[in-house]
């Protein structure tokens, strides 16, 4: 059953399209998307489902002035100021941060002009605050969405100690950045925003799992955490994080701090014991281990080179490396599509070349897996593939030897992307994956280089033969460590997470809308089984049965952003 967002939550401002955005609201809540028409009209008029999935950001961190959005404009008053919806940021003891803390290691990346440094971030206000103004007076500095900022904390328990049972309270106090979580850009002027004026924004869509890019591309294609058995006594020695138990021996989502940690964010980032990317055994209740923060593909491309060039071995990742996760036989939404013969493929940028950087030899350094210039930055020269969003390469169905059909058919170039909507011959569903210069990542690329891409795919698939029957679902991994106001309904244990923007891009799309329902990641995996009637993947059932459990509707699949009938 999908929810009907009630009216006492919506948020509605005076503004050209507040007329608009209060039709679309009442016209989303009277639409029933469990009808048995909704979905026979879903699969005669659906032929082509495209996935864009760019890179860390938060709702608020890009589209939180957007009209007839529940975003910052919320959280003030007609005069201008915050009001009691916002709830400070807190300190580590509880007690709220009298300012922000500075933005360790400076608000701008190494490389980057103007350059904003630690120092000149210190004393801002504890309140969310434009990142391209709030720097003027400290460093006669403007910032723009072509300004590439420093990476911030965006890790699984890191995560939820900021969300903080949903007071999402304690983002600068867990951050490893500082005070720059609370920043957002105007993202007005863009191309994605007009899009998303044009066509639909979901602004109640969450990250599938708590944390980073791995998990989350994961969670995209079988909605589950990867796993690692054995991880404890595992020859590699895969990191295993610590954390706090409660009083009854169970473990909690909070990590271990050290003994020498700030007190304080006010005097420098948190320090733990063990941020390790393997939960410990039974965490999830199943005496098991799973990977949540980033471990690499056996394959290449991956971030860990073969062991050797002899035979084979070119083809595979070194799996004595800590990292390196081993193949994986979980259920994934390919594996569903392919028992009922519907084509898809995973579409990623740099795909042939990071494939070529991988197969060779482990002294030879590369030069386009996590290769960016001397300071980690993306660059045209320097595009900064990551592995670790290729998320089908870790899977057994992909070994390069025994799956290398399975290869050829379903894993691909951007290039093929493009070629494949030119000809009319996208598959029925694609997702798209760009690397890293055009995935507006924090700390290696920019906003603006990914929008310009993006909007540019965007077209080419607009002017495509297969357009009228198409819809395209652009939405981010996860929040990249940037607050949001909008705290997570309570699901398992593997999420939902920060509130993320969605939009939604069809000829079907109810145009000029802002879609309030309640989605996350999996509302992707969603709207796809139920366009080819494909059998629901296990975490899909577990999220909406644990979401009911704690009092919120389940997911919706998307459908509500469509005009069906």
């Amino acid at each position: 059953m999908h929810s009907r967002t009630p009216v006492s939550r919506l948020v509605f401002f005076t503004t050209p399209l507040t007329a608009l955005a209060l039709s679309a609201c009442f016209s989303l809540n009277d639409s029933d998307s469990t009808s048995v028409d909704t979905t026979s009209a879903l699969r005669a008029k659906v032929k082509n489902v495209v996935v864009i999935y760019a890179e860390n950001r938060s709702f608020d961190g890009l589209y939180g002035n957007f009209p007839g959005a529940n975003g910052l404009g919320s959280l003030y008053g007609a005069n201008g100021q915050l009001t009691s919806a916002y709830v400070p940021q807190k300190d580590r003891n509880g007690s709220v941060l009298a300012t922000l803390p500075q933005t360790w290691g400076g608000v701008t990346a190494g490389g980057v002009t103007p350059v904003v440094t630690q120092a000149q971030s210190a004393g801002l206000a504890n309140a969310p605050f434009s990142i391209e103004t709030a720097f003027k007076a400290s460093a006669n500095a403007t910032l723009t969405t072509t300004t590439v900022t420093r990476d911030l904390y965006h890790r699984f328990f890191e995560n939820q100690m900021q969300i903080n049972g949903g007071a999402n309270d304690m983002f600068a106090a867990w951050s490893d950045a500082g005070g720059l979580t609370m920043g957002h850009f105007d993202y007005s002027a863009s191309a994605m925003y007009k899009l998303a004026q044009q066509y639909v924004l979901a602004d109640n869509f969450f990250q599938g799992a708590f944390g980073g890019s791995f998990l989350n591309h994961q969670y995209l294609i079988c909605a589950c955490a990867p796993e690692y058995p054995g991880a404890d006594t595992a020859a590699a020695a895969p990191t295993i994080a610590v954390l706090n138990k409660d009083a009854n021996g169970k473990y909690t989502p909070t990590l271990t701090t050290r003994n020498t940690s700030p007190a304080s964010a006010l005097d420098g980032p948190p320090s733990y014991v063990l941020s390790g990317n393997i939960t410990p055994a039974n965490y999830f209740g199943d005496g098991k281990f799973y990977a949540v923060n980033t471990m690499q593909p056996p394959y290449q491309p991956s971030g860990n080179a073969p062991a050797s060039v002899a035979g084979s071995n070119a083809l595979y990742a070194n799996a004595a490396k800590p990292t390196t996760l081993p193949p994986q036989t979980a259920t994934t939404i390919g594996d569903l599509l392919d028992a009922r013969n519907v084509s898809w493929k995973w579409y990623g940028g740099a795909w042939n070349s990071a494939l070529q950087d991988g197969m060779q030899d482990p002294a030879t350094p590369r030069s386009v897996i996590y290769a960016g210039n001397s300071y980690g930055v993306a660059t045209t020269a320097n595009v900064d593939f990551q592995p670790h969003h290729q998320p089908f390469n870790y899977y057994a169905k992909a070994d390069p030897v025994t799956g290398a059909a399975y290869r050829s058919t379903h894993l691909k170039d951007y290039t093929d992307l493009v070629a494949d909507a030119a000809a009319g011959t996208l598959p029925a569903v694609s997702f798209y994956k760009p690397e890293g210069l055009y995935n507006q990542h924090p700390g290696y690329a920019n906003i603006a280089d990914a929008d310009q891409k993006i909007a540019d795919l965007i077209t080419k698939l607009q002017a495509s033969p297969q357009w009228n029957n198409m819809v395209i679902v652009v939405t981010y991994d996860e929040f990249g460590g940037t607050w949001d106001h909008v705290a997570p309904p309570k699901g398992d244990l593997l999420g939902p997470g920060t509130r993320i923007p969605a939009l939604v891009i069809s000829p079907l799309a109810r145009k000029g809308t802002v879609d309030h329902t309640p989605y996350d990641t999996g509302s992707v995996l969603r709207l796809i089984t139920r366009t080819f009637g494909l059998d629901a993947l296990p975490g899909l059932t577990t999220r909406d049965a644990a979401l009911k459990a704690n009092g919120s509707p389940a997911m919706g699949d998307l459908t509500h952003a469509l005009q069906l009938n």
